[in-house]
């Protein structure tokens, strides 16, 4: 039941729990319930579903008295899982929509679009994970990210695998890989199976597709038994203009601008929301709590935050409307954020936001109070638009784009960052990652395995969307499966071997991951050997630890007696080596580990002299640090 309180919050905006009050709250046992939903420019509203027959006239909404424009009323034949939408008659000329319920909890398989009555409960045994998950998701933890679609990933005679299915496969499989945690592509409920979920119509709603809010809970609570984290890809951008959606809502344009200059998204030929609008915040923010809560969720990846933030994001002039200083930056959007994450890091501090924010706004990782945007993290498309386009570049000629690779030094610490190498890279005509290397097999696996070598040596947290960890060749395509019969090749089952012990030493060694967004944590030893397209870094623990080296030879050629300063002396092991045999290398390497010498190099104190293989990354640690 909604008190004054309630609806002072939902006009101010900032009422994080209207889940808990808006759409149909069934009656304990499902039988019966009460449905309230926001239509404010309505003249009738009424609830129609398979407990009467669809009949606009059964079951009338009446409109709250206090000006809310919230339309409520009991029914008490409505049944759990029974379907149903909102009748909406607008004083807007009379227009007439059947809409589904943007709180609903649960919804008809597409191509079905009715909301389903839908009850929440499940008994949850993850309560170890709970308990320590504020460890596992710090800025100081070891975070891996393996993105998924779940469509996609793997299906059973061309058919999808459930969520509960899919929990026990994936479990299986980022224990073997070595993944911290797995982040889906959107689940919430989308009328388009091909926009992969980034066209969302059910907020509250995960997609039928694959089972039931049940089924998803067990999906959640099975990976987190097992150790591992659960990250949503969730968008609060855009939204589609399907008819049983939020797109004119009532009759009006509610939920949207009314202005397609701010209201309409060009590239995306979808709706954007008007954040300037107390009510849809709050419908927003409620959403984003309540998959953390009720799911169980460990983080939320925030979809294409720079159209959100940008009145002119692929705009010609002309076609946007500048903001009240005359600006580009859309000010209410920005208040959204901030009101977001203020929001998500108050009532669930031990879970992440992550921001996919591709220019460079300043501050998106950094608190409210300072001025930021309050994400936990931020994407680094600039690192991955680089790397990937030194890495395209023939052997021969990376010498003269060498700043390319290190050119992300320069603000690795500006932002706290994930490495995405993500699903938008592998398709549209992207092709594979290790399509993305030039030469002949052989090169393009010793690349990919090179690029991922530097990916988890370099500052900040990773993330690699599915098939790249074994070099899957073809483009990702949603309508079927990844290639999984490749790896049982030899080049394929190398490289997923070279991903697993990758993840395996970035847990173990606290200097690949306790210090990823300071100084602090990174010292280049040689930045400069353009050369040679060699690279080569210190990375280091908190508290003095033992430091790790990490260098990088992205030529075929093999550099033997290349010196390396580093900053003792004793025994530097060979911790990992990207071309051994069992990844599919030749086998160049220094059979364990080199003796430092006392003959200072690169302004350390003492060197060691390797062997770099040919297009791959070997790390070295200190035996006696």
């Amino acid at each position: 039941m909604l008190t004054d309180h309630d609806i002072y919050l939902f006009r101010e905006g900032t009422h994080a729990e209207l889940h808990r009050h808006l759409g149909c709250q069934l009656d304990p046992g499902g039988e019966g319930g009460r449905f309230a939903v926001w239509a404010p420019n309505a003249r009738a509203v009424s609830v129609v579903g398979d407990w009467n027959g669809w009949d606009a006239g059964a079951d009338p909404l009446s409109p709250r008295a206090d000006s809310s424009g919230i339309w409520e009323g009991e029914v008490a034949a409505v049944r759990r899982g029974q379907a149903y939408k909102y009748r909406i008659v607008s004083h807007a000329g009379g227009h007439v929509g059947e809409k589904a319920d943007p709180f609903a909890f649960a919804a008809e398989c597409p191509p079905a679009t009715a909301s389903r009555a839908w009850t929440l409960e499940h008994d949850w045994g993850d309560a170890e994970w709970m308990a320590s998950r504020g460890a596992r998701n710090a800025l100081e933890a070891p975070v891996a990210i393996y993105e998924m679609h779940l469509g996609s990933w793997r299906r059973r005679d061309g058919a999808f695998l459930g969520y509960r299915e899919l929990a026990h496969q994936l479990a299986d499989y980022l224990l073997e890989t070595g993944f911290t945690h797995v982040e889906i592509l959107p689940v919430t409920e989308h009328p388009f199976y091909g926009s992969w979920g980034y066209q969302t119509t059910g907020y509250f709603a995960p997609t039928a597709r694959y089972g039931t809010p049940q089924d998803f809970m067990y999906f959640v609570d099975h990976l987190h038994r097992r150790g591992i984290g659960v990250i949503l890809d969730w968008v609060p951008s855009h939204f589609p203009t399907d008819a049983h959606g939020l797109a004119f809502f009532d009759g009006t344009h509610l939920y949207e601008h009314a202005d397609p200059r701010q209201g309409f998204h060009p590239e995306w030929s979808s709706s954007i929301f008007n954040y300037g609008r107390n009510e849809v915040r709050a419908f927003l923010v409620s959403s984003a709590l309540f998959w953390l809560e009720h799911y169980h969720l460990d983080g939320l990846r925030v979809d294409a935050v720079a159209s959100m933030l940008y009145l002119d994001y692929a705009r010609k002039e002309g076609e946007w409307i500048p903001n009240a200083h005359g600006g580009r930056e859309n000010l209410a959007a920005i208040e959204f954020l901030r009101t977001l994450n203020t929001a998500t890091y108050r009532a669930f501090p031990d879970t992440m936001t992550i921001a996919e924010e591709s220019t460079a706004w300043p501050m998106v990782s950094r608190p409210v109070w300072l001025g930021g945007l309050g994400f936990g993290l931020k994407w680094n498309m600039g690192w991955m638009h680089d790397t990937l386009a030194y890495l395209r570049e023939d052997p021969v000629h990376r010498k003269f784009h060498h700043g390319r690779l290190t050119f992300s030094l320069v603000y690795a610490f500006h932002e706290n960052f994930v490495l995405p190498l993500s699903h938008d890279e592998v398709v549209h005509g992207k092709g594979s990652l290790v399509g993305k290397m030039p030469g002949d097999a052989w090169r393009q696996f010793a690349g990919l395995r090179a690029l991922y070598g530097y990916q988890w040596a370099h500052p900040g947290k990773k993330l690699l969307f599915m098939g790249g960890e074994f070099g899957q060749r073809a483009e990702w395509a949603h309508e079927g499966e990844l290639e999984w019969w490749v790896t049982g090749l030899a080049e394929h089952a190398g490289v997923r071997r070279w991903v697993a012990d990758l993840n395996r030493l970035y847990r173990a060694e606290p200097a690949l991951h306790e210090v990823d967004f300071s100084h602090e944590g990174f010292q280049w030893i040689d930045a400069n050997d353009a050369e040679n397209s060699v690279v080569s870094f210190l990375r280091r623990p908190r508290g003095g630890g033992r430091e790790v080296v990490a260098v990088c030879n992205f030529t075929p050629v093999p550099r033997q007696n290349y010196v390396l300063g580093v900053p003792r002396d004793g025994f530097w092991e060979e911790l990992l080596n990207s071309d051994a045999p069992d990844y599919g290398g030749a086998g160049w390497g220094n059979l364990g580990g080199v003796e430092a010498a006392p003959v200072g190099a690169h302004g350390q104190p003492c060197s060691i002299t390797v062997t770099l293989p040919p297009l791959a990354t070997v790390f070295f640690r200190s035996r006696d640090g």
